[in-house]
């Protein structure tokens, strides 16, 4: 990449040309700051219009086909802004993934706009919690054959998949075991809790939403499925958290239960637990840490 543009690839050219319905010439695509996993960059059509674009190697091509999926279940929700997919595929050696370019913002004076958009997006449910298919959280895959059986399908879709990893990548010992132990008692922290499957973004951060020009809330890159909708919550909260006004009118949309300070740790493990695996030993003494918590908690 250079500042006079990303270099096009023949295939890439028409696979962006045919999604976007223009022309593409070599300057048209530039990149971008944002992306951790995916090259992100901004397209420019000759007709004028502006889209953004993900890059990575081809054999993801299913990371953008999730992404694109849940998007469009996200977009079923009317209080909510998300970009709309103009097409994803592979051309050549590369993954590709195009959406409608939006101008955002932070959420700052539209925080509370925001909470309560969230809170009708979890108002939409279904019979089972899961999701019509797996996806991705980051670049781990994310296992969602349905179950009507929450504190099962935490259990053994969420948290045992990333032990299981961590332990293929060493890491054993107390995280492991604890970690086992864990999962086998799972259900001893829902003892009076039965939330019902709520859509999810799945991946809730402050890197993942913003408002528009007209302050509505926005979200992107999602890991969508029915679940807990207190994980959403718990997700926001474990980088830094949204604006106070997010939080407040969210609940003054929808309450949250008793023991959601609990649960929040549980949530927030399946993600420390993704950190660990994709990221390395810098989060280990944290999940381990989390884990030891949740036990006491069992134990209570």
């Amino acid at each position: 990449m250079s500042s006079a543009g990303y270099l096009l690839t023949p295939e890439l050219h028409d696979a962006l040309s045919a999604s976007i319905g223009a022309g593409v010439t070599r300057n048209s695509l530039r990149p971008i700051a944002g992306g951790s996993i995916s090259r992100a960059l901004r397209l420019a059509g000759t007709d004028g219009r502006q889209w953004f674009v993900k890059l990575n190697e081809g054999g993801l091509a299913e990371m953008f086909a999730a992404e694109a999926d849940g998007l469009q279940a996200l977009a079923a929700c009317p209080a909510l802004r998300v970009p709309e997919v103009c097409g994803y595929g592979v051309a050549g050696t590369q993954a590709y993934l195009v959406l409608a370019y939006l101008d955002l913002q932070p959420l700052r004076e539209h925080a509370a706009t925001a909470g309560t958009a969230l809170a009708e997006l979890h108002r939409m449910s279904a019979p089972n919690f899961g999701w019509r298919r797996d996806n991705f959280i980051g670049s781990s895959p994310q296992a969602n054959t349905a179950s009507t059986d929450w504190p099962y399908f935490f259990a053994r879709r969420r948290l045992q998949p990333q032990l299981e990893r961590a332990e293929r990548q060493g890491y054993a010992g107390r995280l492991l075991a604890d970690g086992e132990r864990l999962v086998d008692s799972l259900a001893v922290l829902f003892a009076d809790e039965q939330p019902p499957p709520s859509l999810l973004h799945g991946d809730l951060w402050s890197g993942n939403v913003a408002s528009d020009a007209a302050g509505r809330f926005v979200l992107f890159d999602p890991a969508v499925y029915f679940g807990d909708r207190e994980a959403d919550l718990a997700m926001s909260e474990l980088f830094g958290g949204f604006p106070a006004a997010f939080y407040a009118a969210y609940r003054a949309a929808w309450p949250l239960a008793a023991g959601y300070a609990v649960r929040k740790t549980l949530y927030n493990l399946y993600h420390v637990l993704n950190h660990l695996n994709l990221f390395g030993r810098a989060y280990l003494a944290q999940a381990e840490a989390m884990i030891g918590q949740l036990l006491a908690e069992i134990k209570r």
